[in-house]
């Protein structure tokens, strides 16, 4: 085998052996950004959840349900804002565990005769079913009022 094509060889082996280098440090890079990327909405999320406990009331029994809600929001891996109207709003928090809640795209709600209660009906999050631990109505009007202002 000439000098050449021995030289040749190698330097190809090289050159796929650096290829693969830089594959690996550019999917590892792409890694620690997504990472970095859910920091700011984890702080978000904590930021969002503050907001609502300022404007939730006193812990409840229960609210009427009439089989549907307009909207839901989780703010962390136990409590979530269930709006049953466009100003009707509630802080619900579930018994841990609760697998997925903060990363579902839909949940359901148990309720009896069209009342969803503490500690007798579940968040439905996939296939598990997440107990009522506490209900919070939220003054949601006054909420957007505020926020409205302060963005003046």
């Amino acid at each position: 085998m000439p000098i050449t094509h021995r030289s040749a060889k190698i330097e190809s082996r090289a050159q796929a052996l650096m290829s693969k280098r830089i594959r690996s440090v550019c999917a590892a890079l792409a890694l620690l950004a997504a990472a970095c990327s859910g920091i700011p909405q984890r702080v978000s999320d904590e930021q969002q959840l503050q907001q609502y406990l300022q404007y939730a009331g006193a812990p409840i029994d229960q609210f009427t349900y009439l089989s549907h809600y307009d909207s839901w929001r989780s703010l962390s891996r136990t409590q979530l804002v269930v709006w049953t109207s466009i100003n009707e709003a509630y802080l619900l928090t579930v018994r841990e565990p609760c697998i997925n809640l903060q990363f579902t795209q839909r949940i359901g709600l148990s309720s009896t005769a069209g009342t969803v209660s503490n500690r007798l009906d579940f968040v439905l999050v996939d296939h598990d079913r997440c107990q009522i631990t506490e209900i919070r109505p939220v003054d949601y009007k006054k909420m957007r009022a505020d926020l409205r202002k302060s963005k003046q």
